[in-house]
């Protein structure tokens, strides 16, 4: 049973940030930015401006727990959570409306995804872009890897999911989605593209080297990063529609995902990637990545390796009842808890069980 805190916003709420302690952020269509007891109790409320650009990505400084960065339209608002007031610092580096920040580690660098398909990087201390990435359609999610500053990974609605190195302005990795597909969605797609995995939401888990996608086909797809590219390591579907977020929970290989279904669903995918990132027997997954190889064709990979991967079903199913804009888990009363942003203007919070 759902747990809803309301009294936040009049609009629909359309991102949610949580940092280690303090306040939990959230952010509405009209410029509305509300902060959070974690009782549940609206602690502050302010309306950015203009207030006809909605408040569509937060971001908590990993550091400096008092800042929130906040995206409205195409800029970023800082703003010092301990007294809600007028932005601190407002910046604007984006060109169109951006869908999706991220902090590095130590908050230094700021990355903002926009509907141009750019992502601009920026110092936070000279208040420089030092680099601009760049997606053929609207760039939908971003995320810095843990422990590596200088590296990230962003996803589209190109399809495209790809890895980057600062150092570089080109991606030193790039995965099409739609070519991962089983011969099976070959077959039910041939001669049209029949609800193509554009690409919503990713989140890299605590070890930095693998990564979650979401797409519009409903399947996720996770990725284990080796060097200087990555590779598919498992592929599921749990929604019906498309999969709007997905989320690793800190230090674990628990994923959450929500859905344009309306459902929240738990994954533990540890014993498909947990085993193999733990174990020094790299001949082993070596083997493995040879016959992934050779079992593919055009790109797809044959029916034994998508059944393999089917095996792979929910540890938990919410059944939330509304398209599920944002998710967010984050700590209460001692025990974890999965925040949910909808078409409404409330947010409900759900119990997750102990790993």
């Amino acid at each position: 049973m759902a747990v809803r805190w309301e009294g936040g916003h009049s609009a629909s709420v359309l991102c949610l940030g949580a940092g280690r302690e303090g306040p939990i952020a959230s952010g509405a269509e009209r410029g509305e930015l509300a902060l959070w007891g974690r009782e549940g109790v609206p602690a502050g409320r302010l309306r950015l401006s203009p207030a006809e650009d909605d408040v569509a990505a937060l971001a908590f400084s990993p550091r400096c727990p008092h800042r929130l960065y906040a995206a409205h339209g195409a800029a970023v608002a800082l703003l010092d959570v301990r007294a809600l007031r007028e932005p601190v610092e407002r910046l604007r580096f984006n060109e169109e409306e951006i869908n999706c920040l991220a902090l590095s580690d130590s908050g230094a660098l700021l990355a903002a995804a926009d509907d141009s398909g750019a992502v601009k990087v920026v110092d936070l201390e000279s208040k420089k872009v030092v680099r601009s990435l760049r997606h053929a359609n609207i760039c939908s999610s971003v995320a810095f890897r843990p422990q590596r500053p200088q590296s990230l990974v962003s996803c589209g609605l190109d399809m495209q999911v790809m890895l980057w190195n600062l150092q570089k302005a080109r991606p030193v990795w790039t995965t099409n989605l739609q070519e991962c597909g089983t011969e099976e969605d070959s077959l039910q797609s041939a001669g049209q593209l029949f609800n193509p995995p554009l690409a919503h939401s990713l989140s890299v888990a605590s070890c930095g080297n693998i990564f979650g996608c979401g797409a519009q086909d409903g399947k996720v797809t996770v990725f284990r990063v080796t060097g200087l590219k990555f590779e598919r390591e498992l592929e599921f579907k749990g929604h019906s529609l498309g999969v709007s977020q997905v989320l690793f929970m800190p230090e674990s290989y628990w994923l959450l995902t929500g859905g344009n279904d309306g459902k929240v669903l738990l994954w533990d995918v540890s014993g498909n990637i947990g085993k193999q990132q733990k174990s020094p027997a790299k001949s082993l997954h070596k083997r493995k990545g040879q016959a992934a190889a050779a079992a593919r064709k055009d790109g797809k990979l044959n029916k034994v390796a998508s059944n393999e991967h089917a095996r792979i079903l929910p540890k938990l199913t919410v059944e939330h009842g509304e398209k599920v804009n944002w998710i967010t888990c984050t700590e209460i009363k001692g025990s974890r808890r999965v925040l949910v942003a909808d078409q409404s203007s409330s947010i409900s919070v759900y119990p997750l069980p102990e790993s």
